[in-house]
């Protein structure tokens, strides 16, 4: 017979949690969240440059269009600090439902945008001020559906649950990617007239279903405790900063992993389309593939993680996207089609979804439930801004003719050496109750802390 263990003195009993479902609704709203925001990084490496800045060269006009991408990662820690602290102190739930209108109205009205012909300046401005919404409800989207699952969790299985809210991200990415193959198929005319809005305007379905699926979650169990306990921090912040500043600087730092992603689907994809003249339908499959494969591997790596520690397992996708990231890049410069399906495969779907699939639990385990969403948020967030303006630099370090991609994969080989440091520091949570997780080596467990701050 197994006995839970018993709860401290004073407080009230943790409620069972729902962790599939839980589960489902983190992976059916990062999916229908993140369709959104990717579309827009494929719409700047194929078409942005020619309709919001026409009057620039075409090497200037698509590192342009990329930097507005990058914008959107500039908005993500200011939401990080508004999100999170919300998020901790009124519940996860609230965040969800806020997060998915917002991406899905601001994505809908990029595919309205008139272009650079039309109204000129305007144009670019308005579209970059619509990317910083989008960035806003990317910051809490993740951090909010990850404490969601993760404390809905049983403790020997949070690596398997959270890794739903990713698994759900790539399916998101892999939408977005195949949404674009038949609109990409389109006569340039077509493309560049309405052809690249009708993505953006699909998001309008997407807000309305989200919205359908999260009105019915309900808030976790041991925020429901913290609530009847009256432990909820009146000031999350100042909890998060006093007492966890290390923990979000390491996540911080583990989070420029991220710069892997973008790299691939953004700067790669633009490299192989605009310098190497490759075909861009065939590329945008290959970024399809990647995705097919990485659902399946998000979800093994994060049962490893279960088993045998959430570092080892992040520690070695760090280190096999540093690389792997010189195979598919040289792949691309070769024009091998291939190889470049055979690496792109490997770099993007199996070894980056060995980080990618576990730092949900990985990051949410260093803080405990009144910090969790602030510091998974602020921690991610502002790794997650280098990861954004990565396309960016990889292109000015590629050069003017846009040819010196091994310069770009030693960029984002160092890039990996960051996170691998920080995961090296981190303390192996994936044994520890969730009640203890926070907790400092000597200290009592968080769920027995019955005194707002």
């Amino acid at each position: 017979m197994t006995h839970q263990p018993a709860a401290p003195i004073g407080a009230t009993p943790v409620p069972q949690g729902k962790p599939r479902k839980a589960a489902l609704a983190a992976w059916i709203g990062s999916a229908l969240e993140y369709y959104d925001f990717f579309i827009y990084g494929t719409a700047a490496a194929l078409v942005f440059g020619q309709i919001f800045f026409p009057t620039s060269a075409p090497a200037t006009g698509t590192l342009l269009a990329l930097a507005t991408f990058g914008v959107g990662y500039l908005a993500r820690p200011v939401g990080a600090f508004v999100l999170g602290h919300v998020g901790d102190k009124f519940g996860r739930k609230r965040v969800l439902v806020f997060t998915l209108l917002l991406m899905g109205i601001s994505t809908f009205l990029v595919g309205c945008l008139p272009t650079y012909s039309q109204i000129g300046a305007a144009a670019p401005v308005m579209l970059v001020t619509l990317r910083l919404l989008q960035g806003l409800s990317a910051a809490g989207e993740q951090a909010s559906a990850n404490s969601m699952t993760l404390e809905h969790s049983p403790a020997h299985r949070r690596g398997y649950y959270t890794s739903f809210t990713l698994n759900g991200t790539q399916a998101g990415q892999l939408l977005a990617t195949a949404v674009f193959l038949p609109i990409a198929a389109l006569p340039k005319e077509q493309l560049l007239s309405w052809g690249w809005r009708v993505p953006f305007w699909l998001s309008a379905l997407v807000a309305v279903a989200g919205l359908v699926i999260r009105r019915k979650l309900e808030e976790t169990p041991v925020f429901q405790q913290a609530v009847a306990d009256n432990a909820v921090a009146k000031l999350p912040l100042a909890v998060l900063l006093s007492d966890h500043w290390r923990d979000v600087l390491r996540v911080v730092a583990a989070a420029v992993i991220a710069s892997v992603s973008t790299i691939f689907t953004v700067y790669a994809l633009s490299y192989a389309v605009n310098t190497v003249g490759l075909d861009r339908s065939t590329m945008l499959w290959v970024g399809v593939l990647a995705n097919a494969v990485a659902l399946v591997a998000i979800p093994l790596w994060a049962t490893l993680s279960d088993r045998i520690g959430r570092k080892p397992v992040f520690m070695t996708g760090a280190a096999g996207c540093a690389v792997l990231i010189f195979a598919y890049l040289w792949s691309i410069s070769s024009a091998n089609y291939a190889l470049i399906f055979i690496f792109g495969v490997l770099t993007l779907g199996v070894v980056y979804s060995a980080a990618n699939g576990i730092w949900p639990s990985f990051y949410g385990e260093m803080f405990s439930t009144r910090v969790r969403l602030s510091g998974t948020a602020i921690g991610t967030q502002i790794g997650f801004a280098i990861g954004g303006f990565s396309p960016t630099i990889a292109t000015a370090i590629a050069g003017p003719n846009g040819t010196n991609w091994l310069g770009v994969a030693i960029f984002t080989a160092a890039l990996c050496v960051v996170p691998l440091v920080a995961a090296a520091t981190a303390r192996e949570t994936h044994k520890m109750p969730t009640e203890d997780l926070g907790a400092k080596p000597g200290e009592p467990s968080p769920a027995s802390v019955a005194v707002p701050v």
